[in-house]
């Protein structure tokens, strides 16, 4: 079995605990346009613009950091100006390695003395290494102590799948035709029944599921951290018969982390999804669909959203969905507050408020989230409803506020749905709304989970500032 191993938090160390360290040349370019390695005094780079790339290399290994949302992945302007000074007068004709492979257009290569280290969370079999971050210099470590610490059997290729998506494959050792291992974070998992079609409309295995879920784990995991976790498990796949699961199963590994909660019957016993290797051992048991509480498990009460689930019904569309979230984002703008929307990855649109304000509890969210609905329903009658009751709602869209509730669970960000195909909920920013509003293109807002590892390749976590972001709840 390979020695790669992927730690908590998806990080990636080579070897038990040892960090990887690489020597290091660089490369910059804009917009695809080779850029020198330094410049004139005062000139400024376009952060928002620039792509920077660093190709780090040890042995034949080889890593590429390209931008995520605008920025390179672990650098700083003032950190790019620093390695271009001390590049500069290490630069040289060709690559110093010598199983280097095809280097990109305008390399500038320069002798292996300067060493990184990086923090990442795979390696393909061709040595590159998957979600890359650049964590500095280590000026203790000369370039001739480098070593890739890697060995035993290489991760297998990834099959052509809607999840592909360019992600690097996990690690995985088939043992039989029905079971594999892998080791992430020094824990060995058993997978099971990895071929088993699970979304039979496009094939999507069990295996792709699994590579899907440690794909987008690096914006993931922060949703999921400290939070009761409830999940939807559908072991025949989607076609077949499911289950919703709150108590933690008992026959868990010993390292899986739970947290004990008060219900009316009795106390559950939740997961929480603290690591990586807690969310594949979660896909392994085909929990397809991972649903959270609006508030973390240490503070029941305290949400730290304010959430709108917009639930159209037939013939209503998500179309219709955006021109009532594009209502609560106007209405939100106009009280100083931001709000973020993303798609339920079924049929609606989910609009979050950021609170992440310890003085604020549902007692207070739910009844102004119902007043903001019943607002709306009053002004958009032909439109909007705000009670649950289906014969109202034909052709018009349901403002679920009642989702602010410490009993409710709605789907996590970056979450699988059982639908059809792999669609996944998925952010989005309020120009796409928008322009799905305009164009009346429901299928626009839809994203499956190849597309889901895409756009944040692209983007990164565009849901990042409802985790962060501190605001007044106003009163009503």
């Amino acid at each position: 079995m390979s020695e790669t191993q992927i730690s908590e938090g998806g990080r990636e160390r080579v070897g038990e605990l040892e960090p990887l360290w690489a020597a290091m040349h660089s490369h910059h370019s804009a917009l695809g346009e080779t850029m020198p390695p330094t410049r004139a005094p005062g000139q400024s780079w376009d952060m928002r613009r620039a792509q920077y790339e660093a190709w780090l290399e040890a042995a034949d290994a080889r890593l590429l950091i390209a931008e995520r949302d605008g920025e390179a992945i672990g650098f700083s302007e003032a950190e790019l100006d620093r390695l271009a000074t001390l590049l500069a007068p290490l630069e040289r004709e060709g690559s110093p390695f010598a199983s280097a492979g095809k280097p990109p257009r305008g390399a500038v290569f320069c002798e292996p003395v300067l060493v990184a280290e990086v923090e990442f969370t795979a390696w393909t079999r061709e040595g590159s290494l998957r979600h890359p971050v650049y964590k500095g210099l280590r000026e203790d470590k000369p370039g001739t102590e480098v070593v890739r610490e890697l060995g035993g059997v290489q991760p297998r290729e990834p099959a052509a799948s809607a999840a592909g998506g360019g992600a690097a494959p996990l690690a995985i050792v088939e043992l039989s035709a029905k079971s594999a291992e892998t080791k992430v974070g020094g824990r060995e998992l058993k997978l099971s029944n990895l071929a088993k079609v699970l979304y039979p409309q496009s094939k999507f295995t069990k295996r792709e599921l699994i590579e899907y879920y440690a794909a987008v784990a690096p914006v993931l995991l922060g949703h999921l951290a400290g939070r009761a976790l409830t999940v939807t498990r559908w072991p025949d796949g989607v076609n077949g018969k499911s289950f919703f699961q709150k108590q933690a199963p008992a026959h868990r590994p010993e390292w899986v982390q739970t947290v004990r909660i008060a219900s009316a019957s009795k106390p559950i016993d939740y997961t929480l999804a603290e690591d990586l290797a807690t969310l594949l051992w979660l896909a392994n048991l085909a929990a397809i669909e991972l649903h959270t509480p609006l508030a973390r498990a240490q503070a029941v009460e305290r949400p730290t959203v304010l959430a709108f689930d917009l639930d159209p019904g037939a013939p209503a569309t998500i179309v219709e969905c955006c021109e009532v979230g594009l209502w609560l984002q106007g209405m939100f703008e106009n009280l100083g507050l931001e709000s973020f929307a993303k798609t339920s990855g079924s049929k609606g649109l989910q609009i979050y408020v950021p609170l992440n304000n310890e003085e604020v509890s549902f007692a207070e969210t739910k009844p102004f989230a119902k007043a903001v609905a019943e607002m709306l329903e009053s002004s958009r009658p032909e439109l909007v409803v705000s009670r649950m009751r289906k014969a109202r709602r034909t052709g018009k869209v349901l403002i679920d506020w009642s989702q602010n509730d410490a009993k409710k669970t709605t789907v996590c960000v970056y979450s699988l749905r059982a639908t059809e195909r792999p669609s996944a909920s998925t952010p989005v920013t309020w120009d796409e709304v928008r322009a799905t509003r305009s164009s009346g293109e429901a299928q626009s807002l839809a994203f499956q989970a190849s597309e889901v590892l895409e756009r944040v390749a692209e983007h990164g976590d565009l849901f990042a500032p409802v985790l962060s972001l501190v605001q007044e709840l106003p009163s009503f």
